[in-house]
């Protein structure tokens, strides 16, 4: 019988210490502070609206603003205070006062309609009837419009307080009749701070390591931390220890992260292999190791610039780690990381082999340093080299060809050296040709343009020293104009479209067509051709079906006239043209009665022998 006198008594810690006055709210000192000055100015609206995430006091701020209103002893700060008969109803659940209404579960026109009949009851105590509407997202849009009337002019002794998690889902005419309050996220160093006190009222040991991972696992709700430091602290008999609240709510200790980056920047492939081994024998499924992993790279990321330091949310034992190690690795490195990592997760759910798929991922990572050295060029850095100025083309000196006037056969041609000034005889053997080639080598301070290195083909001029000939030096639209001529020169000529030569082609092509057991054969062996210009002719077709049938070997047949004809412009239209002799028009449909009509007046005996017989026809 104790024992469960014992159970009975035990409430949960988001229950037993959930706060009475505006001041021991947690982490909405916005909202609080403005409430008390409304409440002591006597600014009240006469609707609220409290919209946020969930467990982070919309209730609460709620439930206190209806007892404060209704408080005979108000402090001079505009709190409650918890002594009079209204405050002490209230907090004992008895109030006539509040009124409170599950939207989730009350959301038909009817339950409103019930609710607004109550609004006209004035308070037998107490100055205002307050109404809490929680999660009225929910409420249906019928419900609303029977409730706008109401909210919008309600007697001076009503407050509605609506609550909700969905502010996009209130319909706008709702929104525009109230107070709006946003409630934001409690941050983790307001959650410890008060988990810590709840720990000292309860005699429980904490260490601040632990407290700190139940805040980020709450992710800002303060209702979700209490449950979650309840539960942990049943399963250690009231000891709470970073090692035991890890095991509890599965979480991979940040170390193993520490150690397997450390392997991946030593491209210890072996060491990371059994390290991840040893994570996976513990339990802990490979998604989460993925994204447990991801948020460790997220948060060296972080550590490497000193004005987003404070994003980085970590148990302050391991911020001295966090900022050593991510000064060790490149910003590129930790950037390709988790994209690898999110790919990796993304695909997690559609892979057969789900240890295979974290190990191929942990594989790219320990590679990783070592292909983007690969990728960038260098061995050394993991940046391409910038080059500061811009360095003009070097172009290559051409020698200077000279065409000499025809000369006596074992003359000497003077050839200018480099390096020497003077000129060198050097014999040559006798040339049948008119002319002869003098090449001389330009001197180092003297640069050949490009677009001056193409000589004419007979444009000579004379030298200023002697007699020597010296070509015309030509632009390259003389190279373009040759080619233009030669293009011209070659160019296939047309073979004129004519209706014998058109008749064959279609004829070979038809044949051809019959030996692949094509069936358009038909269609082109029935259809007829009419020439329209010297580039362009019709096919007549006597159907849709030949049409068609043509339309798909259009292309073929338009490359093998072109080719035949020599004629790139050839065209050809498909057109059908009915052939009025082959209409045959539908047979009317006769009825019964216009049948028996036909038959009897060809065969009159027919219409006697049904009289005599006194016979009636079912038509």
């Amino acid at each position: 019988m104790l024992i469960f006198a014992a159970m009975e008594k035990f409430i949960v810690s988001a229950r037993k210490y959930r706060p009475q006055t505006f001041d021991t709210v947690v982490g909405q000192s916005h909202i609080t502070t403005t409430l008390k000055n409304a409440i002591k100015n006597q600014q009240l609206a006469h609707a609220f609206l409290f919209c946020g995430p969930r467990g982070v006091g919309k209730t609460t701020c709620a439930r206190i603003l209806a007892k404060t209103i209704n408080c005979l002893n108000q402090t001079t700060d505009g709190e409650a205070c918890n002594t009079c008969n209204s405050c002490v109803s209230f907090n004992e659940g008895t109030s006539m006062n509040i009124h409170e209404l599950d939207a989730a579960s009350n959301n038909s026109v009817d339950d409103i309609r019930t609710l607004v009949e109550q609004v006209r009851f004035a308070p037998q105590a107490g100055k205002y009837k307050v109404y809490i509407i929680d999660e009225v997202h929910m409420l249906s849009s019928s419900a609303f419009n029977a409730f706008l009337k109401t909210l919008e002019e309600p007697p001076p002794y009503a407050i509605f307080i609506l609550a909700t998690t969905e502010k996009h889902k209130i319909l706008p005419t709702i929104l525009s009749r109230c107070q709006i309050f946003d409630f934001k996220r409690i941050t983790t160093n307001d959650t410890v701070e008060h988990l810590q006190e709840i720990c000292e009222k309860e005699s429980v040991l904490a260490e601040k390591a632990a407290l700190q991972i139940i805040a980020q696992k709450s992710e800002g709700c303060m209702r979700d931390a209490l449950s979650i430091m309840d539960k942990i602290v049943s399963f250690t008999n009231g000891e709470l220890t970073y090692k035991n609240t890890l095991e509890h709510l599965n979480i991979l200790d940040d170390d193993y992260y520490f150690k397997m980056i450390d392997c991946m920047q030593r491209q210890d492939l072996a060491g990371a292999m059994l390290l991840y081994d040893d994570i996976n024998r513990k339990g802990f499924e490979g998604d989460l190791v993925l994204n447990g992993f991801a948020e460790f790279i997220r948060n060296l990321l972080v550590c490497k610039d000193e004005r987003v330091a404070n994003l980085l949310e970590v148990v302050e034992s391991f911020k001295e780690k966090y900022i050593i190690t991510g000064k060790k690795i490149s910003i590129s490195y930790l950037i390709s990381a988790l994209n690898v990592l999110n790919e990796a997760e993304i695909n997690y759910k559609a892979a057969r082999n789900k240890r295979l798929h974290v190990e191929l991922a942990l594989i790219k990572l320990t590679y990783l340093q070592q292909a983007l050295e690969l990728s960038s060029g260098n061995e050394n850095t993991g940046k391409k080299k910038i080059t500061d100025t811009a360095r003009p083309v070097a172009y290559r000196n051409i020698p200077v060809v000279h065409l000499a006037a025809p000369s006596f056969p074992g003359a000497k041609i003077p050839i200018k050296s480099k390096n020497e000034k003077t000129e060198t005889a050097v014999s040559q053997p006798p040339v049948p040709e008119k002319a002869k080639l003098i090449i001389e080598t330009p001197a180092e301070n003297e640069l050949a343009m490009v677009g001056e290195s193409v000589y004419a083909d007979d444009s000579l001029s004379k030298s200023t020293k002697g007699d020597s000939i010296l070509p015309k030096l030509g632009r390259l639209q003389n190279i373009r104009d040759k080619f233009a001529k030669k293009s011209l020169g070659d160019a296939e000529v047309i073979i004129p479209l004519s209706s014998e030569k058109l008749q064959e082609a279609w004829k070979t092509f038809t044949d051809q067509l019959k030996e692949k057991k094509n069936p358009a054969a038909q269609s082109f062996q029935m259809a007829g051709l009419e020439i329209v210009s010297d580039g362009r002719f019709d096919v007549v077709t006597n159907n849709n079906l030949e049409q068609r049938f043509i339309e798909q070997e259009k292309r073929k047949l338009c490359e093998y006239l072109q080719q035949l004809f020599r004629n790139k412009t050839l065209t050809l239209s498909i057109k059908i043209k009915e052939n009025p002799d082959t209409y045959t028009p539908d047979e009317k449909h006769l009825s019964k009665r216009d049948q028996y009509q036909k038959i009897i007046e060809q065969y009159p005996l027919v219409k006697d022998l049904k009289d005599r017989l006194r016979m009636e026809l079912d038509y």
